[in-house]
């Protein structure tokens, strides 16, 4: 399971009580861009390890945004992310996960959606968005991206909304980075925003491409495992470029770097958010470069709208996807590490205050699903307790 470290109030025993022999987690409280030292790590090491818990993959080591532009000092903030790479892997830590997505690395405009259960999940609605963006937010040029028929409808959409509903929206479309409950400004977003005016798709993929190349050779030396997360929803938001969306996406990345450190976070939800997306095929043709797998399903209800399914249900096929996972790991004899995510919130989890999405019992839910289909598939799998 993710941990957010010692701020998160689902704690390292309830985590391994429900079962699990690991955590991923970070460093938040240190600064983007800054080095990871070694006393750091091992601190956080020893804490998880005290719990009977291991720690051998990072989620995330986030990428300062320089980087992502190629501006200001984005040099530095390279070097500063190799160092902290060498110290990771001295440290035990295998998996490097991260991603290049602009200025916001994730985003709904529903942190409390009430699902027919009662539960409450993560929900993402384009109306929403689009209201936030025009009227809440007010970028300029916003109208430029949206036909009129989006802009009527957001319109009715922010109509609708009394004043605390917007400013509950407002709130939501500005979430800070994961492992933090403080929320960016209107001008701090407009300000990033203004950065990336001369940033296309094309010029963010080659400074990806860049980025990769400069890091790729010590994460090879080292033995670590990159693992690069899809965009978060799979689609331009806010006028920013994506370039993690898509199987070609990946692909191209990949191809353009072939170092066996590079390689994907398989995250069937933020792929899963788009219906041309082959989740299944995609493991098949993906899975040698695959390090990381984020298992939870969304349900897409037209529109570009969605919200966070139970795990067993929505639009990925999770029972298909977990047996093309295990004859992957079979096939090449590898462990590949996995946890669930994006649990909802419900029953007692209902009345505390867990960052988004990452509540206790939703996830433990989860985890016992994917588990015993785990389970359930691999001895299906085997013809008198022979792998066939």
């Amino acid at each position: 399971m993710r941990w957010y470290g010692p701020g998160d109030i689902v704690e390292l025993a309830h985590i391994r009580q429900a079962g699990c022999s690991g955590v991923v987690t970070a460093l938040h409280h240190i600064p983007v861009g800054e080095i990871w030292s070694v006393e750091e790590i091992l601190t956080r090491k020893a804490m998880i390890e005290s719990s009977g818990l291991t720690w051998e993959v990072v989620e995330s080591l986030p990428v300062h945004e320089d980087i992502k532009k190629r501006q200001g000092n984005y040099q530095l903030w390279t070097e500063n992310y190799k160092t902290s790479l060498k110290n990771l892997a001295d440290c035990g830590i295998k998996v490097i996960t991260y991603n290049f997505m602009p200025v916001l690395d994730w985003m709904r405009t529903d942190l409390r959606y009430e699902t027919g259960s009662g539960a409450l999940a993560l929900r993402f609605e384009k109306a929403a968005f689009i209201a936030f963006d025009l009227f809440l937010l007010q970028r300029p040029g916003a109208t430029a991206d949206y036909t009129a028929q989006e802009q009527e409808d957001a319109q009715s959409h922010f109509d609708s909304l009394n004043d605390s509903e917007r400013s509950t929206l407002l709130n939501n479309c500005l979430q800070g980075l994961p492992g933090s409950k403080d929320h960016f400004t209107k001008e701090q977003v407009l300000s990033l925003l203004e950065g990336y005016k001369n940033v296309s798709a094309e010029v963010l993929r080659t400074n990806l491409i860049s980025f990769l190349k400069e890091i790729a050779p010590i994460s090879d030396e080292n033995n670590l495992q990159l693992a690069i997360h899809p965009d978060d929803p799979p689609y331009p938001i806010l006028g920013l470029p994506r370039i993690m969306s898509t199987e070609p996406d990946a692909v191209e990345i990949l191809t353009a770097v072939p170092a066996p450190s590079n390689g994907i976070c398989f995250c069937s939800g933020s792929f899963g958010a788009r219906g041309d997306n082959d989740l299944n095929g995609m493991i098949e043709r993906l899975g040698d470069r695959i390090y990381f797998l984020h298992l939870r399903s969304v349900h897409r209800e037209g529109n570009g709208n969605f919200f966070e399914a139970n795990h067993l249900e929505g639009n990925a096929d999770m029972p298909a996807l977990v047996t093309t996972i295990i004859k992957l790991m079979r096939s090449e004899n590898r462990a590949i590490p996995m946890r669930p995510d994006h649990g909802h919130q419900m029953l007692d989890d209902l009345h505390k205050n867990p960052y988004p999405g990452y509540s206790a019992i939703g996830r433990l839910k989860g985890l016992a699903e994917l588990r015993g289909l785990e389970i359930g598939i691999t001895e299906m799998l085997k013809d008198n307790g022979v792998w066939r």
